[in-house]
């Protein structure tokens, strides 16, 4: 489905000589919002769940939002946005940025963190997207699980694959309580850009959040002139704890599990549902709210004020997770903001060399990939560095064997291991991903 609402042609926009983005996995609008305050407009954004491009065609009517799955090419086509050093040396038709929200589920440590087995995982299809549009700059942003030791491997996947599209990339751990959001939030952010902008590129100095739950929501929790609502704001003293947004697999809006809640209940929230409404006037003083969407929203990012306004279409369990799901814009703002000054070549430059020898990478993945024939697990722990143990090694190639096919071949001490291949989606015709898009499940996905 689309909803095209500009009569621009794409190569006129392309040419126009704004900071342009593509944004894939939009959900209803975080990272979009964060980085139009930023400076770049969007030439594309594509969303899988009809109610979140809802929330997005409503608050940005004339922007081109097309719904369903982005790896179809019936919904948009990449070969459309292409740049070519060839045919534009100058890049005047150049997309600025390719952003996304790419799926969380495959990498949650609250869920099974099937990472490339999960056929919702579509980090490597997007970097293999990289290398058909060829954008300026890249921004990719997932949770925390994806910077565990679990995706060791998968993550120098995705180093690796952008380097041979001659992109330097950069992954950092970013806490949403940094940036002026009032939640913890970490997000795993990835940004890649070619070598002479990213010489440039500082992610941005934290800006930590002076307000609490109960500060930033007195106001709408005494909208309805609950008596309670200043004392509700004095007992509500911290930030929030990350809000989760679950998943169609699972049941309705609530703001989390069992120790999310408790954490919530420390607060004095009541987590086990989302209100409908604020307090009203008679409740007593001493009662735990629920939270209603606006005051999640709150917690976010979105308002107050124009600046951050932002309106979510659809009932109360989508707009929630619609909400819960996002990115907070404060931050996709900020990093925007660090993208733009590295492509402007403001402050000082760095030496990517000394860089790239601070990152700490799977040796045993590396070892695996280097390697010309198949290595014992004595061989590879020598071509790993030698400071594991042959158990740490076996550990890590179970760990690797979740995203990679090894060839493993003999037993005891003349067993060995070759690597063959990644299993993620990367736009293949016969991957398994397809069977879930296509069969009856496909409204479960999210």
């Amino acid at each position: 489905m689309r909803h095209d609402r500009t009569d621009v042609p794409i190569q006129e926009l392309m040419m126009s000589g704004k900071r342009t983005v593509i944004e894939i996995c939009a959900g209803a609008g975080g990272q979009a919002l964060g980085l139009e305050l930023a400076g770049f407009e969007h030439l594309l954004a594509v969303e899988l769940d009809p109610t979140a491009g809802a929330t997005l065609s409503h608050n940005r009517p004339t922007w081109d939002v097309r719904i369903g799955d982005v790896a179809d090419t019936a919904v948009w086509d990449p070969a459309e946005y292409a740049w070519s050093s060839e045919r534009d040396p100058d890049q005047a038709s150049r997309v600025t940025l390719l952003a996304g929200g790419v799926p969380c589920p495959p990498f949650s440590i609250a869920g099974k963190q099937l990472g490339a087995e999960d056929e919702r995982d579509l980090f490597a299809w997007a970097v293999e997207l990289v290398g058909k549009v060829r954008p300026k700059a890249v921004l990719l942003e997932n949770v925390r699980g994806l910077s565990m030791p679990r995706f060791a491997g998968y993550r120098q996947q995705i180093k690796d694959r952008l380097a041979s599209f001659g992109y330097w990339s950069d992954w950092k751990l970013l806490e949403a309580r940094d940036y002026g959001v009032p939640q913890l939030r970490p997000r795993f952010i990835l940004v890649a850009l070619p070598q002479e902008e990213a010489r440039f590129f500082e992610w941005p100095e934290p800006t930590p959040c002076t307000e609490t739950v109960g500060s930033t929501l007195r106001e709408l929790m005494g909208a309805n002139g609950w008596a309670g609502a200043e004392t509700w704001a004095n007992k509500a003293d911290s930030i929030a704890p990350t809000i989760v947004g679950g998943s169609k697999k699972h049941g309705g809006a609530d703001l989390g599990p069992t120790r999310a809640k408790r954490a919530w209940a420390a607060i004095h929230v009541d987590a086990m549902g989302v209100a409908d409404d604020a307090p009203p006037e008679g409740a007593d003083e001493g009662f735990m709210p629920k939270l209603t969407t606006e005051m999640v929203a709150r917690i976010q990012g979105w308002g107050p004020g124009e600046e951050y306004a932002w309106e979510f279409t659809g009932r109360k369990t989508s707009r929630y997770r619609q909400i819960g799901n996002a990115f907070p814009p404060p931050v996709a703002r900020a990093v925007g903001k660090s993208i733009i000054a590295a492509l402007e070549h403001r402050g000082k430059q760095k030496d990517l060399a000394e860089l790239e020898a601070e990152h700490v990478h799977d040796p045993v993945y590396l070892a695996l990939r280097q390697a010309e024939c198949p290595l014992s697990l004595h061989e590879l722990r020598k071509a790993s560095g030698g400071k594991l143990t042959e158990v740490d090694v076996e550990h890590g190639i179970n760990l690797l064997s979740r995203d990679f096919v090894i060839d493993v071949e003999g037993d005891g001490d003349a067993r060995t291991y070759r690597f063959v291949r990644f299993k993620g989606f990367v736009g293949q015709e016969n991957h398994q991903r397809h069977l879930a898009f296509t069969g009856p499940g496909r409204s479960r996905i999210s």
